[in-house]
């Protein structure tokens, strides 16, 4: 595989991650559980997911929607941009989704590796009303969400390192 295809890895990957999630939230805004249950909220939000309150049934349409937006962007990263506010805004979007998505999943935004890590070996207690439930969430959150989100971010910073560097090379060529 060429250094040129496995560039192209960023974006397709991007895209690929954006399609399981959206097809993931479509179906829990059509109504079914799709990891709903796994999700880590705190209890009360959690019930309410659960319980499909349309405000949850709502946001599933909305990130659905978000989702096949993101599959769009991803794939016109590899699009020759002669303009240079559209390639501009096109770094900026991957390049901010790229790291809030790692972010996310290293921990800073609350969930993630670190925070799941902490709380599974004790160094964070848990809640103690919801104690089972919250190991059991940081469970899924690190086996699953985490790793998941690191990957997704990861595709989106090399889909917009590759956009950036095709751009300073000269190259517009895909």
């Amino acid at each position: 595989m060429s250094r040129t295809d496995r560039a192209r890895v960023g974006a397709y990957g991007a895209a690929a991650c954006a399609s399981a999630y959206g097809a993931m939230k479509l179906a829990q805004a059509l109504g079914a559980n799709a990891l709903a249950d796994k999700d880590p909220l705190p209890p009360e939000l959690r019930e309410r997911l659960l319980a499909r309150d349309p405000l949850f049934v709502a946001s599933h349409w909305v990130l659905a929607a978000a989702a096949l937006v993101g599959v769009v962007v991803a794939l016109a990263t590899l699009h020759p941009w002669r303009s240079a506010l559209a390639r501009r805004l096109l770094l900026a979007v991957t390049w901010t989704l790229g790291v809030l998505m790692v972010a996310r999943s290293v921990g800073a935004l609350g969930h993630g590796l670190v925070g799941d890590a902490l709380l599974l070996t004790g160094v964070r207690p848990p809640p103690a009303a919801h104690a089972a439930l919250a190991r059991d969430l940081a469970w899924w959150d690190l086996l699953l969400w985490s790793p998941f989100f690191l990957l997704w971010g990861t595709c989106w910073a090399v889909a917009g390192w590759r956009l950036g560097r095709r751009h300073r090379d000269g190259s517009l060529t895909p």
